[in-house]
């Protein structure tokens, strides 16, 4: 038995990280791809993108661990059963699952690894990540351009919006505006182009930005008022304009310089349990907050009662504040004078127009308070929900990769193929399933449409009956419907279908 767990533990082995580090540069080609626009054309040194990539490595191992795992399990017990080297060991009269023992083993050690990677290497390499594209931004100003939206270039007291880079290293910009600001920080002078340009040279601290076809607007503070009439502003018309941007201040800008900024995916464990416990205490103290000063520009009180709808059939997201923020009916409202017609009698008869228009004015202003209050709650219920699946998803790594083996093995073991052919297309359509109904869980979990919890247990929970079907296939040695699934099979029933 010693000799035939070394044997299947070798062979999963060695397709293990052979796979794995196939896989591994694959999605690093993807991430590349994915920033191409951030690293390409940026003037970057080759150490800085090589830091780049050495630091995203963690995250895809989320997805590549699993991937790996599946695709081995389906290799390996693929290959035995295709020369018939299981039906060799069946015929010793050991079963199938005392021959998983070895590589249930691995699997399991792997499960561990991963949950290392997700607690420990993940965060930090998020807060890396983080801060390099942060401090990149900052010695690179056509990178942090934004296009359509106003941006502050690092180091000095201007913000700029284009509508469109384009150019080999996007130094070309269309439909340029600029808000210079004074030393009291208010925006004194815009400028607008057609056109633009950035011009740099290595030797010199200064780049030129040159804009053509534009207008410049200045307006003139003065601290006496008869003066300001006299000259409010100064504008003018340009075909070109020249502007230098002093980039000194830039050059103690350390690219390893940490952030105070901290998202979900750069915590720990022990941080996000921490912070989960936070955030539900301040969520809930400003729902309280927010209801009573509610309440008291209604001029109106919740009157407590016994509630008929079932807490269960209840959001989730108004589950967990029942106990402390009350839902309640519409009638549980109540003034001082419940009838409009008796609060108007006490009016003069000319002040009951002007009382309904005010009426009227605050109620559409406590609509929009309303509504950009619900916004931000929403914000925060959402900011709330991704800590809790981030918290979950590190355990959850861990289980699939223990659970996709006891897919991958079984179905290998089943279809008895080994190879690139169909193992690999049957891998890659599970994965994709797991993948994906992974995202769109945690998607309807971050807005609160499921319970977080189950957003990030779902992809894990649709493997679990799958797993267990396709292994108790193996160990009653039973094809899928009572027969082998190979190609010539498949084929076959094609052709029966056929008119």
């Amino acid at each position: 038995m010693r000799i035939l767990d070394r044997y299947i533990l070798h062979q999963f082995a060695r397709t293990f990280f052979s796979v794995f580090i196939i896989v591994l540069f694959i999605f690093i080609f993807q991430a590349i791809w994915l920033f191409i626009d951030e690293l390409a054309g940026k003037d970057l040194d080759i150490q800085i993108i090589a830091k780049f990539l050495l630091y995203y490595m963690p995250t895809i191992i989320d997805d590549v661990l699993p991937l790996a795992v599946l695709v081995t399990s389906i290799l390996t017990y693929g290959s035995l059963a295709e020369h018939y080297e299981f039906a060799a060991i069946k015929a010793s009269g050991v079963s199938f699952l005392r021959a998983m023992r070895s590589t249930f083993i691995f699997s399991i050690l792997l499960g561990i690894a991963a949950f290392f990677v997700s607690n420990n290497l993940i965060p930090a390499s998020e807060q890396k990540i983080f801060n390099l594209r942060r401090n990149i931004a900052k010695v690179k100003p056509s990178a942090v351009l934004v296009e359509g939206i106003f941006t502050d270039i690092e180091g000095t007291n201007m913000n700029m919006k284009v509508r469109e880079k384009y150019g080999e290293n996007d130094q070309y910009l269309r439909d340029v505006l600029i808000h210079q600001k004074a030393k009291n920080q208010q925006n004194t002078v815009v400028i607008s182009a057609k056109e633009g340009e950035f011009i740099s040279n290595k030797d010199s601290e200064l780049l030129k930005l040159v804009l053509y076809n534009g207008y410049y607007y200045e307006e003139i503070l003065l601290q006496k008022p008869e003066d300001i009439k006299k000259q409010p502003f100064a504008s003018a018309s340009f075909d070109t304009y020249i502007k230098f941007i002093d980039l000194s201040s830039l050059d103690e800008i350390d690219l390893e310089e940490q952030s105070s900024i901290t998202t979900d995916k750069m915590k720990p464990t022990r941080q996000l349990l921490k912070d989960i416990d936070s955030l539900k205490l301040d969520t809930k103290e400003q729902l309280m907050q927010y209801s009573n000063s509610t309440m008291r520009r209604l001029a109106a009180t919740f009157v407590l009662r016994e509630r008929k709808t079932d807490q269960e059939t209840l959001p989730y997201h108004q589950q967990w504040i029942e106990p402390y923020f009350p839902v309640t009916d519409i009638d549980s409202l109540y003034f001082e004078r419940t009838d409009a017609n008796e609060l108007l009698a006490v009016l003069p008869t000319q002040q009951r127009s002007s009382a309904m228009r005010s009426a009227k004015n605050q109620l559409d202003n406590l609509r929009i308070i309303v509504s950009t209050k619900s916004t931000e709650m929403g914000k925060r219920f959402e900011f709330y929900n991704r800590h809790i699946i981030s918290l979950h998803k590190k355990f959850a790594l861990a289980l699939s990769c223990v659970l996709l083996f006891f897919v991958g093995a079984p179905i290998g073991a089943l279809i008895r193929k080994g190879g690139l052919g169909l193992p690999m297309v049957i891998a890659v359509i599970l994965f994709l399933s797991y993948h994906f109904t992974g995202v769109f869980a945690e998607n309807y979990a971050k807005r609160g449409n499921i319970h977080p919890i189950i957003g990030a247990w779902f992809s894990t929970f649709v493997m679990l009956p799958i797993s267990l079907y396709v292994t108790r296939m193996a160990v009653l040695d039973r094809g899928f419907k009572g027969a082998s699934l190979s190609f010539g099979y498949l084929w076959a029933r094609l052709k029966k279908r056929r008119f």
